[in-house]
């Protein structure tokens, strides 16, 4: 469009062997070539401005994924550490339980055992404040005295949930 405003107007600059008639539809010409060439430079400008601010989104956006990323890659990280210190303390208490679970009378471990399938997975519970940890009732005074004549070291059961009763100071008896 350029090109052809230039020849237009260095024909009309020139004169030479140009008709009144086609001087003036080349002027005509040459106005509505500058006036479509206006036009089409403030579309060039509006597109050009419109391609900015999406840049400038696209880098706000890119700028966004790089620290969810980042928060994603702490996250996973201290879940990670999380789930190996998890695993080392269960296999830590896993020991430990073989090794109490050697110095307790096969009968007792087997009682438990039962109780805690029953029981869906607690075989034995703290008696605290005459209060069954297990299954949170508060005994009855029959079952406090029963609890206060058996000797120390033998096996009490609560007589609501079936659970045996761990005994501590905290025991309220």
């Amino acid at each position: 469009m350029r090109q052809r405003a230039a020849r237009d107007q260095q024909r009309l600059d020139s004169g030479v062997g140009i008709s009144a008639r086609d001087l003036a539809n080349l002027q005509s010409e040459v106005v509505s070539l500058a006036k479509r060439q206006g036009d089409l430079e403030d579309v060039v400008l509006e597109v050009m401005e419109r391609l900015e601010a999406a840049q400038e989104r696209v880098t706000e956006l890119t700028e966004r994924v790089s620290a969810l990323e980042a928060k994603l890659t702490d996250a996973t990280a201290r879940r990670d550490a999380a789930t190996a210190e998890i695993d080392a303390d269960a296999t830590k208490i896993a020991k430990d339980r073989e090794l109490i679970v050697a110095s307790i009378p096969d009968a007792l471990i087997a009682l438990y055992e039962k109780i805690r399938v029953k029981q869906g997975g607690v075989g034995a519970a703290r008696l605290y404040q005459r209060r069954c940890e297990g299954c949170r009732l508060e005994l009855d005074m029959a079952e406090v005295n029963e609890i206060k004549a058996a000797a120390p070291n033998q096996v009490v059961r609560h007589d609501n949930c079936g659970r045996i009763l761990v005994r501590t100071a905290d025991s309220g008896i």
